[in-house]
């Protein structure tokens, strides 16, 4: 394409400075006249269609320009993981940008050498090909990755979980589903390799609520995991840019339509007709529905909402403080005792005597959340106030102790009836009323 442009005279000094050396024509004429000068009436216009600048050619070396720089700055951004944080450890989605982190690390040995582990979150809901391609692409790099599921089932057992939590979770409390099969995971996963630097794929174009995120960032609760984002500054465009370079190994979903992937059961294709593809290192139809700003996860969490009635954007693992590991239980000190089996809590229950039971898990914000007031509500109690890990136990606290999600507080009655407190007002106060109401007493 041959471009003829013209500029005011007035920043013609400015843009001929600024021109990369290859595109500055060698003939330019000023077009004068002897009437009045207007800013239309003076103008630099090429001599000749023999110096014409070559648009397409100077857009293509820009962009290699670009991508050379983003390049080089994630590979420094993980280098100075790698290099200064004895455990950085990459949970990888196997998403657009996740491949190509997995692709840096290799190419700069810390897959080989173990400087990076890759962790895995399986939540028992992803596309089939998910976990092949994952297979795939730890058979290609040469590293093995470590996979972290619900808690307290096989890795890859289906059916397990199933039994355990129930095939439904995800529709009966999706907030709960959230917590079991991707935040706990998560944390464990975290906890388990000692982890110290957190390397992600989030970028500024993915949206709003990850549009000032820097290549570093120190985890906001009590100085925790830092946290490296690579990519922070590219966009999804030059992700793609960069697998075609390249030709990175990436999922095979690309080819079907799905600009991101998730569970299966809330991902779809952007359009949803599936005619933008990325075959072969190239797009097949209209890129801009993937390539738009915050276009990339449009096709993630369809159908879902947070219990406040708006649309969900976050599984609950990049929230603020998700990458916060928890070494201690809760109310370890205190007026709270502790049920350490079902036959302790069923005591309670048959004892003929009122209490209170919080069934809890220790790694959910909200039981976490409430831990000071339920302390001091304990502390303050005329009858006996307990604690009942349920995370372990699901079918237990499900059919005794009214549990679907955590925490879940129990009044128990002298009859044995155990009456379940039905409010997120988790406050001293509220607790006190609703003992009262439930029993009679309960307070000094």
């Amino acid at each position: 394409m041959k471009f003829c442009a013209s500029l005011f005279l007035a920043g013609a000094s400015a843009a001929v400075a600024f021109a990369p050396s290859a595109y500055v024509p060698s003939k330019m004429s000023v077009a004068r006249s002897s009437a009045a000068v207007t800013p239309g009436s003076m103008a630099l216009s090429m001599a000749s269609d023999d110096d014409a600048f070559d648009q397409e050619k100077f857009i293509a070396e820009s962009k290699e320009m670009r991508l050379k720089y983003l390049e080089e700055q994630a590979m420094f951004a993980l280098k100075i993981s790698c290099e200064n944080y004895g455990n950085a450890v990459f949970p990888n989605a196997m998403i657009a940008g996740d491949v190509v982190i997995t692709h840096l690390l290799h190419r700069l040995g810390y897959l080989k050498d173990g400087k990076a582990k890759i962790m895995v979150v399986d939540t028992f809901h992803l596309f089939p090909e998910t976990m092949e391609f994952l297979r795939e692409i730890e058979d290609f790099y040469g590293f093995k990755a470590e996979v972290f599921c619900a808690e307290g089932v096989p890795v890859g057992d289906k059916e397990a979980y199933d039994k355990k939590y129930g095939a439904n979770l995800w529709k009966e409390d999706i907030e709960q589903y959230d917590k079991v099969c991707k935040v706990e995971p998560f944390q464990r996963g975290l906890k388990t390799l000692n982890t110290n630097c957190m390397i992600n794929g989030r970028t500024r174009w993915q949206g709003f609520e990850r549009a000032w995120i820097d290549q570093f960032e120190n985890a906001p609760i009590g100085g925790g995991l830092a946290k490296c984002n690579p990519l922070a500054y590219w966009t999804l465009e030059d992700t793609f840019d960069y697998i075609a370079k390249y030709e990175v190994p990436h999922h095979p979903l690309h080819a079907k339509g799905y600009p991101s992937i998730g569970d299966a059961k809330d991902t779809i294709p952007i359009p949803e007709d599936g005619s933008t593809r990325f075959v072969d290192f190239k797009f097949e139809g209209d890129p801009t529905p993937w390539l738009d700003y915050a276009s990339e996860r449009k096709g993630r969490f369809v159908g879902l909402a947070n219990k406040d009635g708006s649309t969900k954007t976050e599984c609950g693992i990049h929230v603020a403080g998700a990458e916060k590991t928890f070494d201690r239980d809760l109310w370890e000190d205190g007026a709270v005792k502790n049920l350490d089996s079902n036959d302790a809590a069923k005591e309670v229950v048959a004892s003929g005597k009122p209490a209170v039971i919080a069934v809890y898990a220790p790694w959910c914000q909200f039981c976490q959340g409430m831990e000071e007031e339920f302390g001091k509500f304990a502390g303050q109690a005329d009858i006996d106030v307990y604690k009942f890990r349920g995370d372990e136990e699901r079918e237990f606290v499900q059919a005794e102790l009214n549990t679907e999600s955590f925490p879940t507080v129990n009044v128990v009655k002298a009859d044995g009836t155990v009456v379940k407190y039905d409010s997120e007002v988790r406050t001293v106060e509220a607790f006190n009323k609703f003992v009262e109401e439930t029993i009679g007493a309960g307070v000094n």
